[in-house]
């Protein structure tokens, strides 16, 4: 009898350690081994096919505005972040070159501006709320890093009204994101 109530208890644990719910339940892994970089993103997004533009583009097939996007440029003289910036600097930069450029009509303010180590590499995670010409309020959150001699931008998108019921799922793929 108390056997079975032993392998009773066993089988309820595990049952239940089962059911519980990570930070990364609902994403799947996007891996770009050439360019070398990987992030999780949610289950039920797709890829656009894009030209002259990011490097890959993700969005929701239910809220198709919301997307994730990785952009890619070089870096001159192998500087490395810090050497472009501290958080805030670079993320009014690019606030100024990407997120609301000089004649686009969108507004950019930067709310947050934090630093993070992961496997040697300092990441810069920036958050945005962005005015588009429409009036409309969208929220971003990026990752930035330097590798190789490229500035990598992964950019999670939505609109402003969403932005409290994503904002954990964002953080999530935001600081997924790594380089090699």
């Amino acid at each position: 009898m108390l056997r079975k109530i032993a392998a009773l208890l066993i089988v309820l644990c595990l049952s239940l350690s089962g059911c519980a719910a990570s930070a990364t339940s609902g994403m799947t892994s996007y891996v770009d081994s050439i360019d070398g970089y990987q992030f999780l993103y949610p289950l039920g997004w797709s890829e656009v096919k894009v030209t002259n533009g990011p490097d890959v583009v993700l969005h929701d097939l239910i809220e198709p505005t919301e997307n994730v996007s990785i952009v890619i440029n070089p870096v001159p003289n192998q500087k490395t972040l810090q050497d472009l910036g501290s958080p805030g600097e670079v993320g009014y930069q690019l606030s100024k070159s990407a997120i609301a450029p000089t004649g686009s009509k969108r507004k950019a303010e930067l709310v947050t501006a934090d630093s993070r180590e992961f496997n040697g590499k300092t990441y810069y995670t920036l958050e945005y709320a962005v005015q588009l010409p429409n009036n409309q309020q969208r929220h971003n959150l990026a990752s930035v890093v330097v590798s190789n001699g490229r500035l990598y931008t992964l950019n999670a998108s939505t609109t402003e009204q969403r932005w409290p019921k994503v904002r954990s799922l964002f953080s999530n793929v935001v600081n997924s994101f790594s380089v090699n």
